[in-house]
């Protein structure tokens, strides 16, 4: 009799998470390595924040939280819900969990049954196929082009949709493509979801404020109140507050399914860490000053990335509305041989001969679903930025 789990065998490891792993072995080793594999800020939280951790802490706010989160922190997500998405939500219907990858893993925990299918545009962030598959359910894949820039077209959500559709996911701005959805694309699609009221919508929100130039972000909740019952929508502050490492992700949506997460949540893990619940406080009800700073950096970064990577050999890159990432195509190179004397079969190939070449590490993009290409976060300085494609320039350049 086996060990171990039979789930264990439909789940692989995350890719981003190995690609940064081998970069820090690398570097290690002493090879001069730059890392654009990790969906992490460069940026220090900001310390009105770290202040009210450290406040919390001399306040003594170290017990055990209820494990839908601290009345503070569920408040701030409901009026931050209202302040910046126009959305009602009681905080009753909110939930806090460690990290946005909890608050998924709950939902679909809750819900999936087997059989029940959740349709995931590709290219997609490499968990949620994974949670998918654990909590028993079945991903089907829809996948977008470069063309439309990456975008789910809503004739091909309805082509997806079965009688067993449970879940619609949905990310934008999208890890890792970047692509985001305005208004008027997102009214499309939700149109097609009001046609079928068995799919639910999770909604993934967390590059929510990184958006560039004039764009506009919604969700589709705003966008079709008539969703309003069947749409749970994620969001956390890891990315525009610059605090990965404090493990906050946080939901609103309807009642029964809030308090079914929390039933799972109670047996799982119970509250998130106190303390991060009284920074996440203050991330939101506090100072927003630095987030439009941080959003003009990181477009500068952007448009530098974009512009050396067009000029390199067998590179197209599209330029993103939101997010820290660009998912360019490496199709020029495919069938191309590298310095080392290997022909580039893959997308995977192609990163793999780029680290031992040059020593960057990017991430491949079938491992979100969608190659050939490749996915680089440009959350790091403009100097790195500019060396790392230089050396991307010189690799394709001597790809024959």
């Amino acid at each position: 009799m086996a060990f171990l789990a039979d789930a264990l065998s439909r789940v692989k490891p995350s890719a981003t998470i190995a690609v940064s792993q081998k970069a820090r072995e690398l570097k290690a080793q002493g090879r001069d390595v730059i890392g654009l594999g990790a969906g992490e800020p460069d940026f220090d939280t900001p310390d009105n924040i770290k202040n009210a951790a450290i406040a919390a802490i001399n306040r003594g706010e170290t017990k055990y939280t209820p494990v839908s989160g601290i009345p503070e922190l569920r408040k701030a997500i409901a009026d931050k819900f209202k302040r910046e998405n126009g959305l009602d939500y009681d905080p009753s219907q909110t939930i806090v969990g460690t990290g946005g990858k909890q608050i998924l893993f709950n939902a679909f925990m809750a819900t999936m049954n087997p059989g029940d299918e959740v349709v995931i545009p590709a290219p997609y962030w490499v968990s949620y196929p994974e949670m998918v598959a654990i909590c028993g359910g079945t991903p089907v894949f829809v996948e977008t082009t470069i063309d439309n820039s990456f975008k789910l077209t809503p004739e091909a959500l309805d082509k997806a949709i079965t009688p067993k559709t449970k879940w619609l996911i949905f990310n934008s701005p999208s890890n890792p493509s970047g692509a985001a959805y305005s208004e008027a694309e997102l009214k499309a699609l939700t149109d097609v979801l009001l046609k079928h009221e068995h799919v639910w919508v999770l909604t993934d929100d967390m590059y929510e404020h990184l958006v560039y130039g004039d764009f506009t972000f919604t969700t589709p909740v705003q966008v079709e109140p008539k969703l309003y019952d069947r749409t749970l929508t994620m969001n956390g502050v890891s990315k525009a507050y610059a605090m990965t490492g404090w493990r906050i992700g946080y939901a609103a949506g309807p009642l029964q399914l809030i308090k079914a997460m929390d039933m799972i949540q109670g047996q799982q893990t119970s509250g998130a860490c106190s303390i991060a619940q009284w920074a996440a406080v203050e991330a939101l009800n506090g100072t927003q000053d630095f987030i439009p700073e941080n959003k003009k950096i990181f477009e500068r970064r952007r448009d530098l990335v974009v512009s050396m990577l067009n000029q390199a050999k067998g590179i197209n890159c599209p330029t993103p509305e939101g997010a820290f990432y660009v998912y360019p195509s490496c199709a020029g190179l495919i069938g191309k041989t590298s310095p080392s004397g290997k022909v580039i079969e893959t997308d995977e190939d192609f990163v793999s001969e780029l680290l031992e070449a040059e020593g960057v590490a990017v991430v491949h993009g079938s491992a979100f679903g969608l190659g050939p290409n490749f996915r680089i976060s440009y959350a790091t300085s403009e100097e790195l930025l500019e060396e790392a494609c230089s050396r991307i320039q010189r690799f394709c350049a001597a790809c024959r």
